[in-house]
């Protein structure tokens, strides 16, 4: 019997104690938006995100999305973060850079010719840091992770671009990025900032001829309609920050920041897993639907001249010693 009544005591004890552990987490709303739509990278990830919190946390903190532009654009996002509005958003790296320059770093063309050198440098925990609280100081704005959406890829409706000389002549719509213009400019064309909105009736009409995304924005797109010609380009690397809003995560106590910053690293690496399927899905559509795929024969001369605008960017970016330590995380085996 005293066996059974101690038995029974450790037993209570151990569910009190699990009790206690959901009880530690404050009772929060989280709220959560992206700009994009249901399908998207940046929706994989907060499914992720929202997952992960609630589950841990057994339902004391619960995670209230918002999806499609809901609460307005990408920059907007970043504002309503910035000013605590929001607590989580996920925005396209060029859209955090008004608000956080040196987040820059991260998209310089050819910064990462191959893909596992920036899952290298997105993993390692000093120059997050570092790269973090350069966001925090520029843009009250704190990046817990890093989404990767596949290379940007030109497509066009005239000709087959194997070589930097066949560029030349066409009209690309390409982002107002300076990053990007400037890219575009280094291999001797003149690019187009075309909207958005505006690029797939632009391609239509003829008022450009063609435009720079990744396989699965071509395919939701369904590019394939007024484009023919795939190139091959590893020149920008769409990637996106989870930014959580400063003024509230300086706030959190350390158990719930630590859940925070676990849900956003676990979200990161689901969705790098998921958009590796995603993009090889993407691309076979977008081939099957007729269109032509070609790969650059002279690509180093494409990353020489396009890394010979970095220096013009050093100063916005957060300094040429931040780029060097980046170089040396995504370069080393």
């Amino acid at each position: 019997m005293k066996r059974l009544v101690c038995g029974l005591a450790a037993l209570a004890l151990l569910v009190s104690a699990g009790v206690a552990d959901a009880a530690d987490y404050k009772k929060m709303t989280i709220r959560a938006a992206t700009a994009n739509p249901q399908g998207s990278q940046h929706v994989f990830a907060l499914d992720k995100f929202k997952e992960v919190i609630e589950t841990e946390s057994k339902g004391a903190i619960t995670v209230q999305t918002f999806y499609g532009g809901s609460l307005g654009d990408e920059q907007a996002n970043v504002k309503q973060c910035r000013d605590g509005e929001l607590q989580v958003t996920v925005v396209a790296c060029g859209n955090a850079t008004p608000f956080a320059p040196s987040l820059g770093a991260v998209y310089l063309p050819y910064m990462f010719p191959e893909l596992d050198g920036a899952k290298r440098l997105f993993q390692n925990e000093e120059f997050s840091k570092k790269l973090a609280e350069s966001a925090v100081k520029e843009g009250r704005v704190r990046p817990l992770g890093w989404l990767i959406g596949g290379y940007r890829h030109i497509t066009n409706a005239k000709k087959p671009i194997t070589k930097m000389e066949d560029l030349q002549g066409l009209k690309i719509r390409v982002p107002a990025v300076e990053l990007q213009l400037a890219a575009f400019r280094s291999w001797g064309v003149e690019p187009h900032p075309l909207a958005w909105s505006e690029t797939f009736n632009g391609l239509q009409q003829g008022v450009i001829d063609g435009q720079e995304n990744p396989h699965s924005v071509n395919r939701d797109q369904k590019f394939w309609e007024v484009q023919k010609y795939i190139t091959e380009s590893h020149y920008l690397l769409w990637v996106g920050p989870i930014l959580a809003s400063e003024k509230w995560y300086r706030k959190l106590d350390a158990q719930t920041k630590a859940l925070v910053d676990k849900a956003a690293k676990e979200a990161m690496l689901a969705e790098w897993k998921w958009i590796d399927e995603q993009d090889s899905v993407a691309f076979k559509a977008c081939i099957d639907h007729g269109m032509q795929f070609d790969k650059l024969t002279d690509e180093p001369k494409w990353v020489e001249a396009a890394r010979g605008v970095w220096p013009k960017f050093y100063d916005k970016v957060g300094g040429k010693e931040l780029i060097d330590a980046a170089l040396a995380i995504i370069n080393s085996k």
